[in-house]
């Protein structure tokens, strides 16, 4: 618990010195602009891009494919918005890379993992109706 906590004050630390130095060399207002368009984008993506990987995850499912790839692909397209809409450069950054496809098969591996942990664990099950 402790980790976590100390995990959340260096990354506030780290987000808010990055705010400062960005802003002293574009100003103030540029940089409170660029933190409203990129959260925009991010609410954008989750709209439009993570409805599209939800009806993507949903078409599999219809034709009886296992979902996994699909599923995937709709979480790191949700994390990336939702990392954008979050105002911060290291979340932006963050963001962008689970969005774009050459980075986004960097992560890929890692939520396949997660995934089968917690499918192990029986505290991730896909139900279809």
């Amino acid at each position: 618990m402790r980790k976590i906590f100390l995990g959340f004050i260096v990354y506030a630390l780290a987000e808010l010195a990055l705010l400062i130095v960005i802003g002293q060399n574009i100003g103030v207002l540029s940089t409170l602009l660029l933190i409203i368009a990129t959260s925009v984008i991010g609410i954008y993506v989750m709209k439009n891009k993570g409805m599209n990987s939800v009806q993507n995850v949903k078409n599999t499912l219809a034709r009886g494919e296992a979902p996994g790839a699909a599923l995937v692909d709709t979480f790191l397209t949700f994390g990336g918005g939702l990392l954008l809409a979050l105002p911060g450069f290291l979340t932006d950054a963050l963001g962008l890379l689970l969005l774009m496809p050459f980075s986004r098969k960097m992560f890929q591996p890692i939520v396949y993992y997660w995934m089968r942990k917690k499918m192990k664990k029986g505290q991730f099950i896909i139900v279809q109706r």
